[in-house]
């Protein structure tokens, strides 16, 4: 009878978090191939769409690609596992290009010579939950590459390699 209660009471503190989490925002740790910290992304659904937030503390200086992939896995040390960039629409890579753009799009980001960054956008029409959500059976993860995105070509916008990754929960 003891464990029953103790089960009931841990269900009711940590059903609201998890529902309110499902319905409103996700975040992902950042690491890179050796497993270090890099930073966070975080995704908050809006009126919009999803507003992303993405700070960077440790990561090496330049212009970068920043993608949402489709599959919530981030194996290094090449985050092959997290698959395609997210494309519910089936549209093409860039902003640039007129058969574009699709969601896991995300404009570049300028890490400076300290290993920090940050930066703060919109994906428009995008949501957390439901069909063709980011939050799907496999959910989803957000990868920094080593080179900038060209907003044009199909299908990684020439951003080179994927060098950090984190799974969004």
């Amino acid at each position: 009878m003891r464990f029953y209660g103790m089960t009931a009471a841990l269900a009711l503190i940590a059903a609201p978090i998890a529902a309110d989490t499902a319905r409103s925002t996700a975040s992902a740790a950042l690491f890179d191939a050796a497993g270090k910290p890099v930073g966070t992304a975080t995704v908050r659904a809006g009126r919009d769409g999803l507003r992303v937030r993405v700070r960077i503390t440790g990561a090496p200086a330049g212009e970068r690609g920043i993608h949402i992939h489709a599959v919530g896995k981030c194996d290094p040390p090449g985050f092959q596992s997290a698959g395609g960039h997210w494309n519910p629409g089936g549209r093409q890579h860039g902003r640039d290009n007129p058969q574009g753009v699709h969601q896991g799009d995300l404009p570049n980001i300028i890490v400076k010579p300290s290993g920090k960054g940050s930066l703060s956008f919109t994906v428009p029409a995008a949501a957390l939950t439901g069909e063709g959500a980011l939050l799907d059976a496999d959910g989803a993860a957000f990868v920094i590459h080593e080179k900038a995105d060209d907003y044009r070509t199909d299908p990684t916008g020439n951003s080179g390699g994927r060098v950090i990754c984190g799974v969004f929960r």
